[in-house]
């Protein structure tokens, strides 16, 4: 059966993804996946040999949404749909991930640094009788950054679990001359497109 309650599972552990479906009354449980361990992760975010930006984001999420639902099969869990988001930024054809120091948060940064670049949200949704999936693309012009702002960002931990090594609803707001797309999208999860989504997916939305 299609789903019947509004709430859902949210395969997701970014905080900005919460708020987000706070802020439009979505309830969800968190279903979180395995980032680490001894037997690894559930779903790889690896770039695959070749992949082009918006086939790796959106394979990432679908991969993401597909295990999740598994979960729910194997533990028995309330059947809901589940939703899943992958977002990256990407500029000149190259994927910026997050950044695993300040070197690599110091480079992502100064390689945006006055140019517009993509950040691309790929999200999911899988129920039982339902698999969907949209990928919103946003442009994002920055200004000029001077080493020093650069320097002193990377020296807090905004940087650091965001891709591109920055996050919209932040300090690094004041980098941003200019968008072209969805502010929530760029933030992690575009609200429109997630409602839509998940709508077809049967869920009882106004």
């Amino acid at each position: 059966m299609k789903p019947v309650e509004k709430k859902i599972y949210l395969a997701s552990k970014s905080p900005r993804r919460r708020e987000l479906l706070r802020q439009v009354g979505i309830d969800f449980e968190l279903l979180l996946l395995r980032s680490d361990g001894p037997r690894g992760e559930d779903v790889t975010e690896e770039v695959h040999p070749g992949e082009a930006p918006l086939d790796y984001v959106a394979r990432v999420a679908r991969e993401k949404a597909a295990f999740a639902a598994e979960l729910v099969v194997k533990r028995r869990m309330a059947p809901r749909a589940v939703l899943s988001a992958d977002t990256t930024v990407t500029i000149d054809g190259e994927i910026l991930g997050k950044p695993a120091n300040a070197a690599e948060a110091i480079a992502m940064l100064s390689k945006l640094s006055g140019r517009t670049h993509q950040v691309l949200t790929s999200i999911a949704v899988r129920s039982a009788e339902f698999t969907g999936q949209v990928t919103q693309v946003s442009e994002v012009r920055f200004g000029v950054l001077s080493p020093a702002a650069i320097a002193a960002y990377c020296a807090t931990a905004e940087p650091y679990d965001k891709a591109g090594g920055y996050g919209i609803q932040g300090p690094a707001a004041q980098f941003i001359e200019h968008i072209a797309g969805s502010h929530s999208g760029i933030m992690g999860l575009p609200v429109y497109e997630t409602v839509q989504l998940l709508r077809q997916a049967g869920l009882p939305l106004p």
